[in-house]
């Protein structure tokens, strides 16, 4: 096996590694949940680590680590807030957040861009990245809860203002850890 052959077959086993461990980061979130009284959405932590696969991993891994999440969640895992799963999931008022997910670490990693040696990218992108990462995540979860309660102002009081406060602060912590991560994976692409 040529030198070169060695070094695609590492650069593959460390992406397939870094999706699986991502994926299972996110299914790990799944035991902070905290349901609230007036909404069927509980306050969660997969979405923190589903930001943070698009930040760090770029859309394609990131993207990748949150539909292997997801298809887990599908077929029964256990992983969806609560230790649930199974597809019925999907059609439940949460089923728009699980959309959202994929859609989150996609976007996320969109606008961090690819990391590279030297490059780990500008703190203001991993913010704007953060931030839109979380947001999108919302489009699909509150519509969803529109489409289930009929009502906007039920969706919005059930799906989205009560999760305000703390989504910023877990932005600002993938925030902090991005870059940091990001380059660690630079050095093991290097």
């Amino acid at each position: 096996m040529t030198e070169s052959a060695k070094l695609s077959n590492r650069g593959a086993i460390t992406r397939i590694t870094l999706t699986a461990l991502f994926a299972a980061l996110i299914a790990g979130g799944t035991f902070v949940s905290v349901p609230l009284p007036f909404s069927p959405v509980p306050i969660v932590l997969q979405n923190f680590f589903i930001v943070l696969s698009g930040l760090v991993l770029g859309p394609g891994l990131g993207g990748a680590a949150a539909a292997l999440y997801l298809a887990a969640g599908a077929l029964g895992a256990p992983v969806f807030a609560g230790a649930a799963g199974g597809i019925a999931h999907f059609a439940g008022p949460t089923g728009g957040f699980l959309v959202g997910y994929l859609l989150a670490a996609l976007t996320a990693g969109f606008i961090a861009g690819k990391t590279t040696a030297g490059n780990s990218g500008g703190l203001a992108r991993i913010i704007l990245a953060a931030a839109a990462g979380f947001l999108v995540i919302y489009v699909p979860g509150v519509l969803w809860l529109k489409h289930i309660s009929g009502s906007w102002t039920a969706a919005f009081t059930m799906g989205f203002f009560p999760f305000l406060i703390g989504d910023v602060i877990k932005a600002a912590a993938a925030v902090s850890a991005a870059p940091r991560l990001r380059r660690v994976l630079a050095e093991l692409d290097g």
